[in-house]
């Protein structure tokens, strides 16, 4: 059988992605417990206040000064998948809408033709430490869709289909396993249409487990992230902890795991084929259209802010919920 193997590569900050993905990065971080205002009980001395991408004591603060994360910053032009399998994200927008997600859980949202959000992870355990582990994953959108309306979509954890199997476990959070669907994105996206074969899912492999990655279209280009674990071979190829593998996806792809559990990431979608300028937030297709992004963000502020805080947390009791822009509230069962 032929190897489907096309590269292998370490992987960097942020992961390498293909076409019609833009950008992915792995976030794990062992904070401490909280002091009761949803910030780490512990001295920030020491640390790049504001760009603090640097692990110290185990854990980052980004661009938080009080509270991790991601205090409001604009997007345009591209969607972004934010996968939860540790800890508390609090999502707020120029939209007015908001949410809190946690393990399991699964934000879809189309940034279309602007949106200020920030993404905080606040320290709701007191006595217990306040892991956290997300995939951010960035989607382009294609010309015609680059302008549509703002929009996000929970996937909540007991929505999102697994398959269990011969020591495999797979979450499908994006397109579909034989006849097993993943819930459907937002409606503007790339993924919302089957032909276009994006998949997103998250891989777990006991110690000696296999299991075999089915085939789609030769035009489609597929990823795959091996972060935990030690050792993996995958067609007839090693690969070693903490690379990820280009594969070609009309050909099937065995993944044999090692003695010890492994944990990978699967993205596979068909290119959008278009000219990509990105700089940082906005993603569009020429220059002009860069320099036409700042300048409506400069003039509109794509909305403007309607928290109170640019480091926007919920309430420390609040439960797992989406308030939609709409007013719709939303809460997982």
């Amino acid at each position: 059988m032929q190897n489907p193997v096309l590269s292998i590569e370490p992987l960097g900050f942020p992961w390498k992605t293909l076409d019609p993905f833009l950008f992915c990065v792995f976030h794990h971080d062992d904070y401490p417990k909280g002091n009761g205002n949803l910030e780490p009980a512990a001295s920030l001395a020491g640390r790049n206040i504001g760009n603090d991408f640097t692990i110290k004591d185990g854990w980052r603060m980004y661009h938080g000064s009080r509270i991790p994360g991601f205090p409001y910053h604009p997007h345009r032009g591209f969607e972004t998948i934010t996968i939860a399998n540790q800890g508390v994200v609090d999502h707020s927008d120029s939209l007015g809408a908001a949410g809190r997600f946690s393990v399991g859980d699964v934000q879809w949202m189309t940034a279309g033709k602007g949106v200020l959000h920030s993404e905080m992870f606040p320290m709701l355990n007191d006595d217990s430490e306040n892991t956290l582990e997300i995939f951010q994953i960035w989607l382009n959108l294609p010309k015609a869709s680059k302008f549509v309306e703002p929009h996000f979509k929970m996937l909540w954890n007991n929505a999102i289909p697994e398959i269990q199997e011969n020591g495999v476990h797979i979450r499908i959070i994006g397109g579909q396993i034989n006849n097993i669907k993943a819930p459907s994105p937002t409606p503007d996206s790339w993924a919302a249409n089957p032909d276009h074969e994006v998949a997103v899912w998250t891989i777990d492999m006991e110690a000696g487990a296999d299991w075999t990655i089915p085939v789609a279209s030769a035009e489609a280009n597929r990823m795959l992230y091996f972060y935990e674990g030690e050792s993996l071979l995958v067609g007839e190829s090693k690969i070693p902890f903490n690379h990820c593998v280009r594969l070609q996806a009309d050909i099937p792809a065995i993944i044999k795991n090692g003695k010890t559990p492994s944990r990978l990431l699967f993205l596979q979608g068909k290119p959008i084929n278009e000219p990509v300028v990105q700089y940082g937030p906005f993603v569009m297709n020429t220059e002009m259209e860069i320099q036409q992004a700042f300048a409506d963000y400069r003039r509109t502020q794509f909305g403007g802010w309607p928290w109170p805080k640019e480091e926007m947390a919920h309430d420390k009791n609040r439960k797992r919920f989406a308030l939609h822009a709409d007013g719709t509230l939303e809460e997982p069962n």
